[in-house]
């Protein structure tokens, strides 16, 4: 999209222009709120209110936004004038976009460590795995808490701010509790942190502990702590900051906003991502269908979601049709993705089908390998990351894909988060959730030498091949 050029004087004048478009845009009679997700319903909720569904027909909640009217111009000038600021809400890359995210009347309340401002990763070898000409990642494991999660969280824990709320909470086996125990400290407030005892990273849980959130382990797994503590916020005043969360979601899809500005606003063939309690589905397509009503995107990319195979109701339900049907005790060694009822899967549902999308799942091994090869890519991720991986190549040899297609993968946490599991499989001692040995096809284990330099200088001489 081509930008305006002026001389000083001009400049100035468009300056002026530009400030005068966004307030009469801002004060427009059509304010941001809270609506019922349900097309049926549509109940609408004041933003000032502490409520995650709809009281009339139990579905999830959204903000509502219109841009109907905006100049897609506007906007443009506006974050591209803002990279020259200091101001920490500029530099955020979700804070950078705060006309897409018009809830916070105050910036003054807004908390930020700053996040966002995650890299593009052109990735020829992983491109050459998954049998594509070309392939790119959008790497959310750069953000300060190492995941995706803090986009999301900078706008959850602003809004608590807002509400004037003191405590806050999670269920959570690692990012979110991580990313909300930071924000969290960062504003000052309390972050209590239930989770399913023994089943998360430790390089996650170690991030909670420091950040000093109070954590709680609790004997079921994801989804009934998730029944349990929405039933508990209301009961001891503690604001919940699960993707049920509709600010959570707003900020999630800033991810797309900054992504497509890398890309100069051109929009891929695929954009694929992984897919747990499918919040991040739900933003994504949020945010690609604003920025088509604002006019700086003509056309929506297709979506791929991609699940383990043990924990993959959604996937079943994309397969089979009709309601989901939660999966019972689910099992992955990809921790961030291991849900068998996710709270959004009507929402992810609703974006898939408005994208053309496809849904898959793939297994223990598949992923395990695939998060090998983003590894030697130079910048590696999570397990649950490397599904993205393994679905765009089966997707690939199945034809769903072209080979010659615009991709871009979501990349969703650090390598650092399960360091190991990492170890586990290239020394081969990685097993799947069944007991099943998952092989190291990619495996690089440490080499254990005598203290002899002519023997290690041979080995060298021989890795050189």
């Amino acid at each position: 999209m081509m930008m305006p050029q002026a001389g000083p004087a001009g400049q100035a004048a468009a300056v002026g222009s530009r400030a005068e478009a966004l307030i009469g845009w801002a004060l427009r009679d059509v304010a941001p709120h809270l609506a019922c997700f349900n097309p049926d319903c549509r109940r609408r909720f004041r933003l000032d209110q502490v409520v995650y569904s709809c009281a009339d027909c139990g579905s999830l909640l959204e903000v509502a936004n219109d841009f109907e009217g905006t100049d897609p111009e506007c906007f443009l000038l506006e974050w591209k004038a803002r990279r020259r600021s200091l101001r920490t809400i500029d530099v955020s890359g979700v804070w950078r976009f705060r006309e897409m995210l018009p809830f916070v009347r105050d910036p003054a309340r807004i908390v930020s460590l700053p996040e966002g401002n995650t890299p593009l990763f052109d990735a020829p070898r992983a491109a050459s795995y998954a049998g594509l000409d070309g392939l790119s990642f959008k790497h959310q494991g750069y953000n300060p808490t190492g995941s995706f999660k803090d986009n999301g969280m900078t706008a959850g824990v602003t809004q608590a701010v807002s509400l004037g709320m003191r405590r806050v909470a999670c269920v959570s086996t690692g990012n979110t509790s991580a990313s909300m125990a930071a924000y969290a400290a960062a504003a000052g407030m309390q972050a209590v942190i239930f989770l399913p005892a023994g089943k998360i990273a430790y390089g996650k849980l170690a991030q909670a502990l420091e950040y000093g959130a109070l954590t709680i382990q609790v004997e079921a797994n994801f989804d009934e702590i998730l029944a349990l503590v929405r039933k508990l916020a209301d009961e001891v005043g503690i604001y919940l900051l699960n993707s049920i969360n509709p600010f959570r979601i707003e900020g999630q899809k800033s991810i797309v906003i900054e992504m497509l500005e890398q890309r100069d606003w051109r929009v891929p063939d695929w954009v694929v991502l992984p897919g747990g309690n499918l919040g991040n589905i739900s933003a994504l397509g949020k945010g690609l269908r604003e920025l088509r009503q604002v006019g700086l995107i003509r056309d929506l990319p297709r979506i791929a979601v991609v699940q383990a195979a043990g924990s993959a109701p959604f996937a079943a339900q994309f397969r089979d049709g009709g309601e989901l049907r939660p999966v019972i005790g689910p099992e992955t060694l990809a921790t961030a993705i291991r849900i068998g009822n996710p709270v959004s899967w009507r929402k992810a549902g609703s974006e898939i089908s408005a994208a053309s999308g496809l849904v898959d799942a793939v297994s223990e091994q598949e992923i395990a390998d695939a998060k090998a090869v983003i590894g030697r890519c130079g910048f590696g991720c999570e397990p649950a990351s490397a599904a993205t991986l393994a679905g765009i190549r089966k997707l690939v040899r199945r034809g769903s894909i072209a080979a010659d297609a615009d991709v871009v993968g979501v990349l969703t946490g650090h390598l650092l988060k399960d360091p190991d599991y990492v170890y586990r499989y290239h020394s081969g001692e990685l097993q799947a959730p069944s007991g099943e040995p998952v092989h190291p096809t990619l495996g690089n284990p440490p080499v254990t030498v005598p203290n002899d330099r002519s023997r290690i200088a041979e080995m060298l001489r021989r890795s050189e091949g």
